[in-house]
């Protein structure tokens, strides 16, 4: 493996010449605390930025091995790790100047749930974190310097900073595991109890808006009906309490703006967990569980409805009933 002075001296080497020059760079380079790996280099300065990624062991990093143990802790504490690192790279996104693409930074963009994601992957020996850098160009051609700047100065102190232990708030790292681990204790007492769902009391479910999955501020905690409330015992959070929902058919019914659709969709994306200070951080259903819907316009062909929906204005039979064009209720009872 050749060494991150030889990168720096290859580097140089190419500065001003044609941008494709860049595609010499691939490879890995020892550098003092990981390796870099060069995994693909774009064609161009407008084209896809170039692919590489991170590798450090885990005497490196230095986070404890009790964090990534189990696969629940393990999947937090990784999308902990690419939250830190895109907090990092928004630090020097674009500092490094030229035409197109030059100079980006970026790794997976996270939401609000907590997902296995191949940006970044822990495993029994080491950290592997994969991202995307814009490689700086005059124009069409190498702008050594700038890269220069992105690989020996921004991208190791975004390791530093976003990926060693030594440089996070400990107290929020073990929050983060805790709190997976509470949300994984919770689902095996769900499965246990033969309960599909669970939404703890004080959750905060409405969302900030339409095209917004925040919480919503100033919003009402979620408060269980007693019929359906229970209690359960976490092993870091203690005590919880809040509506469990048992296997079968359960009717939600209320008024407009009661909160009906808002309570369904907090249940149907508790099939995956959430970062703390979403609001839904316990609300969990049971991840095989999927959304089924009415869907307005659809074909229906000789299905029996008449369970449902009889005596037609047109004399329709609803026992063999077809449409190309279901209205909701229709395609619902179908």
């Amino acid at each position: 493996m050749k060494s991150s002075n030889e990168l720096r001296t290859m580097l140089r080497s190419i500065d001003h010449r044609s941008y494709p020059a860049y595609k010499s760079l691939a490879g890995q380079w020892q550098f003092d605390r990981y390796v870099l790996s060069i995994d693909h280099v774009q064609g161009d300065p407008f084209a896809s930025p170039s692919s590489l990624h991170v590798e450090l062991a885990h005497k490196v990093d230095g986070f404890p091995a009790v964090y990534y143990k189990e696969d629940c802790s393990r999947i937090a504490l990784q999308d902990y790790l690419t939250r830190r690192l895109a907090e990092q790279f928004e630090r020097y996104n674009f500092k490094a100047k030229g035409s197109g693409k030059s100079g980006l930074m970026s790794i997976s963009r996270c939401g609000q749930e907590i997902l296995e994601r191949s940006a970044c992957e822990i495993t029994e020996t080491k950290l592997i974190v994969r991202f995307h850098v814009g490689f700086p160009a005059f124009g069409r051609s190498v702008n050594a310097g700038d890269m220069e700047k992105i690989l020996f100065d921004f991208l190791p102190r975004c390791v530093e900073f976003g990926l060693l232990y030594a440089r996070q708030d400990k107290k929020k790292v073990e929050e983060t595991v805790h709190l997976a681990e509470d949300q994984e204790a919770l689902r095996g007492i769900l499965a246990k109890e033969g309960l599909v769902a669970f939404v703890a009391n004080g959750a905060v479910l409405p969302r900030k808006s339409g095209i917004s999955d925040l919480p919503m501020a100033g919003s009402v905690p979620f408060t269980s009906p007693k019929t359906l409330e229970r209690t359960f015992t976490l092993p870091h959070k203690g005590e919880i309490t809040g509506m469990a929902v048992a296997r079968g058919i359960t009717l939600i019914v209320g008024g407009g703006y009661h909160g009906k659709s808002t309570l369904l969709e907090a249940i149907q994306s508790g099939v995956y967990n959430h970062i703390a200070g979403d609001g839904r951080e316990f609300v969990l259903t049971d991840d095989t569980a999927v959304k089924l819907r009415a869907e307005d316009g659809r074909s229906v062909r000789d299905v029996d409805i008449s369970l449902f929906i009889n005596d037609l204005p047109n004399g329709k039979d609803t026992k063999v009933f077809s449409t190309e064009d279901a209205s909701g209720s229709t395609s619902q009872a179908a």
